[in-house]
This record gives C-alpha cells, sequence and structure tokens, in this order.
C-alpha cells in the first residue's frame, strides 16, 4: 500500500480508503439481533482483509444504516492506534441534535473517539451559513474536539463548486470529502483551494459517480486498454499528488482486487495514461466535435436560475457521455435521480423542455439556440423511470 499526508492533520492516509456505504445490511438503523450472521461476517470479513491490504483508513456515516453499529462489533477487536476512523454526521439547524447524532455514532461504533468527523453534506450555502454560525454545529464539533472524541474535523460536499471553495476559504476544516474523477474534473479549483490550506482531500466513490465502472460500457473498456476504465480512473486521480485517498465502497472483500492493480503503476502514471487520454480525447472529438466538447459548458444557468429548475450543465454532461463513450446506462441512473434527490443531486430533469422559453436563461451560452433540442433528445435517450438515492432504498 502506498501513504499520502493527509494534509495538516499529518495522518498517513492510504491513497484507498474503505468506504463503508455499501456493506452494511440496511439503510435504516435496526436492532442488533435482525441484522443476518452472513451479514456481518461478510463485513468482518471485508475489514479484515481491508487492514491486512495496509487499507487503515475506515470510513462510515450516521447516515449509513447499520453501518456503524455494525463496524461497533469489529472495531473495538482491532488495534485501535493502527486504524483511521471517520464518520459524518449531517448538519442540523440545532447543533444539540447534532451532538446527538454524533454520540449516538460513536456508541454504535463503540469507540472512545474518532479521528476524523466530517460535517456530511455541506452543499448549499445556506447549509454553509447555518453550520459556521455561532452556535453552529461547526461550533459544537469544536466542543467534540476538545473534549478528545474527534481528532479532525472536514466536510463532505456534492455541492457545486463555487460553494465548495467557499467552505474551504472559511479555513475552518481540515479536510474534505468531493467528487472529482476522470469524466468530472469542474472541481479542480476546489482541490486546488485545499491543497493551499493544507486540507486532507479525499475522492469520493469513484467507481460509482465515476462511472459505474465495475459494470462498464465495451466501448469504455476499449478505449482504457490496457487497463481496465476502474484501474484508468484510480491512476488518473492518484496520479495528481494533490489527492490524498480513494474511497473504495467495498460490498465484499473481493472487491478491493482490482483497485490493487493500480498500486505498481502510480511511479510511471503520466506514461500510462497518456495514450488512454489521447484516445478518450480524440473519441470525443470525432463523436461530438472538438470545439463543444472543450466548451459546451460555458454560460450555463444553475438549476436556480433555469424555468423548471431543469439542472441543464448535469444533462449534458450525462449526454455527451452517452454520446462519447455509450455511458448510456450511468447516464440512465444519474438522469433519473434528478428531481429526487434534494441538494444532493439538485435540479430537475430536461422532460417538459419544449413546454418551456430557455432564452433567457441561456443568453450567455453560445449553444443557446442547440441547448433545447440536445436537451429534448437527452430526455428521449436517457429518460425513464425515477431513481432513488441508495439512502433512500
Amino acid at each position: 500500500m502506498h501513504y499520502r499526508r493527509f494534509g495538516r492533520t499529518n495522518l498517513q492516509m492510504p491513497v484507498f480508503s474503505c468506504g463503508g456505504m455499501r456493506y452494511q445490511y440496511s439503510w435504516e438503523d435496526q436492532a442488533w439481533n435482525k441484522i443476518p450472521d452472513t451479514s456481518q461476517d461478510n463485513l468482518e470479513a471485508t475489514i479484515k482483509t481491508s487492514l491486512e491490504l495496509g487499507i487503515n483508513h475506515i470510513e462510515t456515516a450516521r447516515g449509513y444504516g447499520t453501518s456503524e453499529m455494525q463496524l461497533g462489533h469489529i472495531l473495538p477487536k482491532l488495534p485501535r492506534e493502527k486504524m483511521i476512523v471517520q464518520t459524518k454526521v449531517s448538519p442540523k439547524p440545532d447543533a444539540r441534535e447534532f451532538r446527538q447524532q454524533f454520540e449516538q455514532s460513536l456508541q454504535f461504533l463503540q469507540l472512545d473517539y474518532v479521528d476524523l468527523l466530517g460535517l456530511h453534506g455541506i452543499n448549499t450555502r445556506e447549509i454553509l451559513h447555518d453550520s459556521l454560525k455561532p452556535g453552529g454545529c461547526l461550533e459544537e464539533a469544536r466542543k467534540l474536539q476538545e473534549a478528545g472524541k474527534v481528532r479532525y474535523i472536514g466536510f463532505s460536499t456534492h455541492a457545486p463548486t463555487e460553494i465548495i471553495v467557499q467552505t474551504i476559504e472559511s479555513g475552518q476544516f481540515d479536510y474534505v470529502n468531493l467528487h472529482w474523477y476522470y469524466i468530472l474534473q469542474q472541481n479542480w479549483p476546489a482541490i486546488e483551494a485545499a491543497s493551499r490550506h493544507d486540507m486532507g482531500v479525499f475522492i469520493i466513490s469513484p467507481s460509482d459517480k465515476g462511472g459505474q465502472l465495475y459494470n462498464p460500457p465495451n466501448k469504455l473498456v476499449e478505449l482504457c486498454h490496457p487497463l481496465s476504465p476502474m484501474v484508468f480512473n484510480d491512476l488518473f486521480c492518484l496520479s495528481h499528488p494533490q489527492v490524498h485517498t480513494l474511497s473504495l465502497g467495498a460490498a465484499r472483500p473481493s472487491d478491493f482486487e482490482e483497485h490493487l492493480k493500480t498500486l505498481p503503476l502510480l511511479e510511471k502514471a503520466q506514461e500510462v495514461l497518456e495514450p488512454i487520454i489521447d484516445r478518450l480525447e480524440k473519441e470525443a472529438y470525432s463523436r461530438l466535435g472538438r470545439e463543444w466538447w472543450q466548451t459546451w459548458h460555458q454560460g450555463l444557468p444553475t438549476p436556480e436560475e433555469t424555468p423548471d429548475n431543469i439542472n441543464i450543465p448535469v444533462v449534458l454532461w450525462l449526454f455527451n457521455l452517452a454520446l462519447a463513450y455509450d455511458m448510456t446506462e450511468f447516464g440512465k441512473a444519474r438522469y433519473n435521480l434528478l428531481g429526487n434527490a434534494s441538494h444532493w443531486f439538485p435540479g430537475n430533469k430536461a422532460n417538459r423542455v419544449r413546454e418551456l422559453d430557455l432564452r433567457d436563461c441561456l443568453r450567455d451560452s453560445p449553444y443557446a439556440e442547440q441547448i433545447p433540442l440536445f436537451l429534448e433528445e437527452c430526455d428521449r435517450l436517457l429518460g425513464g423511470e425515477t431513481v432513488q438515492r441508495l439512502s433512500q432504498q
């Protein structure tokens, strides 16, 4: 295993982390006697495999159902000083509720402290403001830190880049959990800001939100050869020293195996990546045109600025990936989540675009005339039944 300094925490963080949102039994809290032995045995085998591989960062959240409770039946049996344990608690309008949620987390984990506590889901300016205000959740987290129950405080986010940067520039956090992959690079300014503030950088869900790379389309497999799309994306992310760790949402012990193929390639990452990136770019240019591929995002409105709250940037992004790389199944999964995921994945689909006048909101886009047609075509290609977030299922 390779390790990187996790910003100003000075923790030696493995480049892969064992994320805890896929090996739990239920997304709802359950009594311990409701957890099947098969589920607990699998979780414990996953954690033991993770530690044997040197992946000693175990990450979970209060919002991950039975994950913390199940971890609490294995973590106290393991050498505490050799593990980095992170949990996350969503900010609350009442900081006392935030503290109660954290105390529940600690009780479930059966630990005296966690190394990392993340404010889970600073996704809007309102949540950021409420978290940072006097008497807010950050102040409560500081009290937990003073009491020795938390070592370092960070935040996780699905926010637009400018809100992530604003949160980082507050100077109040030691690390950030955020999205950034080959197919989704707009958060790079946030990573640069985190680097300036000497913060740890943790990439959320590179294999799932990074393109459902555990089940990639044949075209993407061919373009990424001789690497798998999963290893390519891991290597792309880790080729940037500003990135410290990637979350592997392992559901079973075998889920680590493909990712480990990345490690021997780290020292020659640029050499390995260059021809693959070249092929990916040429294919995108061929399918969509170089100018569109490089400039489609310019001047686009936010969902709040768009009739019917259509999330035009996300819709066009998914449309591009479907056309360039045959990532249709990934596109369907994300597209049909729109309208059903609140601030975690905001805005709506484009299923009513024919009824709307988008001229005003698209006035700054060089593609104002074409975009309504693309939105309509995307809805035909990707539209379908509503999809729920994992935590809603």
